[in-house]
């Protein structure tokens, strides 16, 4: 094994339930991490240690670009993932892959609550955190919605015959290496053996530039009118995009009630949308705090911004830096009709900021209020001066959180402190 984390400690987990040890390296190993194995440093022997083995199950982080990786399978080693191990046996007719730069995570959610609504049994795992060979999982259920990240897709070596992409713009250069590669990685699992139809978002450009890359067959699902979403309580007409595709994908297992537009309603009542995606928080003086730090990309600081059409927004944007052109959001900033105030946090912000600047200026347009600071209760107390009853702050960073947070509950729980300071001061 080469990883821990959520999804290596899955990995072990299944490993030790079939009866077999592996030999477990890690590049930062925590021995706390292992249930008392022993871990191997990779720049410590771990490498070699795993250079012996005749297969490695490697974690997603680790990409497969790495020469590391492509050294041991020079040497004839077999690096694989656990989600690509449980595909091969599966039974790929219960089973939906759903992915996407922006939206996966909530489509698969959908599914799955739409599923139980109907009174059928999903299990909703994968990137979402929740593997489905996980012996802590019960994987007796009748069907299995897997969120696929594109770290994820280059470890499948077949698919079901249903898949789904959400949206697709750049994400993850720095693991993909380059555009090109990032859309061949996260489409690979359309046309692994066993895709037969691909259920794409129709409104994406990009999704419909890379068809060639999208299967066999493309269903394509158009942004319309859809009363039956309307109990899911999610904001934006992306959300409304990921309930279609949701319910495509249940049509294409071969759900019948999911035709039934009075069966979906029902179905989708009770639905609780994602932890620190587009969640409205709490208010202070009449301005609306919403936590999506689950935003990583500019494809979902767009989303977020649309999200709010007709309302002052106070924007607070930036994070680790991965090589992202944030051209598309600067130029969304830049043409909004209403006030837009943006505050950016390190270390990609004064990027974000300058890429703002230069949409304004080649649209023309007056260049919208920018500040640039160090820290995020700096950001809330600058965005809180600026809003007026009405308006929105708005945490959607268009990038990770690594760097200055452990990962986007930190982040949001930084978010959540700093409203709660104001909310004192205003009391």
């Amino acid at each position: 094994m080469w990883g821990l984390g959520v999804e290596g400690g899955a990995n072990l987990r299944k490993l030790l339930a079939i009866g077999s040890v592996p030999v477990i390296a890690d590049d930062h190993p925590n021995q706390g991490e292992a249930g008392g194995l022993p871990i191997l440093s990779t720049a410590a022997g771990g490498w070699e240690a795993l250079s012996r083995c005749e297969v490695v199950v490697k974690t997603p982080g680790i990409s497969r670009y790495r020469p590391d990786v492509a050294a041991l399978e020079d040497q004839g080693v077999s690096v694989l993932g656990g989600l690509g191990l449980w595909l091969e046996e599966a039974d790929r007719s219960r089973v939906v892959c759903i992915t996407g730069t922006k939206g996966k995570s909530t489509t698969t959610t959908i599914v799955g609550h739409l599923l139980g609504g109907l009174g059928r049994s999903c299990l909703v795992g994968g990137n979402i955190g929740r593997l489905p060979y996980d012996p802590q999982i019960d994987g007796n259920l009748e069907f299995t919605a897997v969120e696929v990240s594109s770290f994820q897709a280059t470890d499948l070596g077949c698919s079901p015959p249903v898949v789904a992409v959400t949206s697709l713009h750049p994400d993850h250069l720095d693991w993909h290496g380059s555009v090109e590669r990032y859309y061949a990685d996260k489409l690979s699992a359309c046309t692994q053996p066993g895709a037969e139809l691909t259920i794409a978002n129709g409104q994406s450009k990009e999704l419909r530039d890379e068809v060639g890359q999208l299967g066999p067959r493309v269903e394509w699902v158009d942004d319309a009118p859809a009363p039956w979403t309307a109990p899911l309580g999610l904001l934006g007409a992306h959300n409304r995009s990921n309930a279609l595709i949701a319910r495509a994908c249940m049509v294409a297992l071969g759900v019948q009630e999911a035709a039934d537009d009075e069966a979906l309603r029902r179905a989708a009542e009770g639905f609780v949308g994602l932890e620190s995606r587009l969640a409205e928080i709490g208010t202070v003086d009449g301005v609306s705090f919403v936590d999506d730090s689950l935003s990583t990309n500019a494809l979902a600081a767009v989303a977020a911004l649309d999200a709010f059409a007709g309302r002052p927004v106070a924007l607070i944007v930036g994070g680790a830096d991965r090589g992202i052109d944030y051209a598309l959001l600067a130029t969304r900033i830049a043409s909004r009709r209403e006030p837009t105030f943006v505050v950016t946090l390190p270390a990609n912000g004064t990027r974000i900021h300058a890429a703002i600047e230069e949409a304004a200026a080649s649209a023309g347009s007056a260049r919208p209020e920018v500040h640039d600071t160090g820290d995020l209760e700096t950001a809330v107390d600058k965005a809180f001066a600026w809003s007026e009853p009405g308006a929105v702050i708005l945490l959607s960073p268009a990038a990770a959180s690594f760097g200055q947070f452990k990962n986007y509950k930190e982040r949001a729980g930084a978010f959540r402190r700093a409203m709660k300071a104001h909310e004192r001061r205003q009391g």
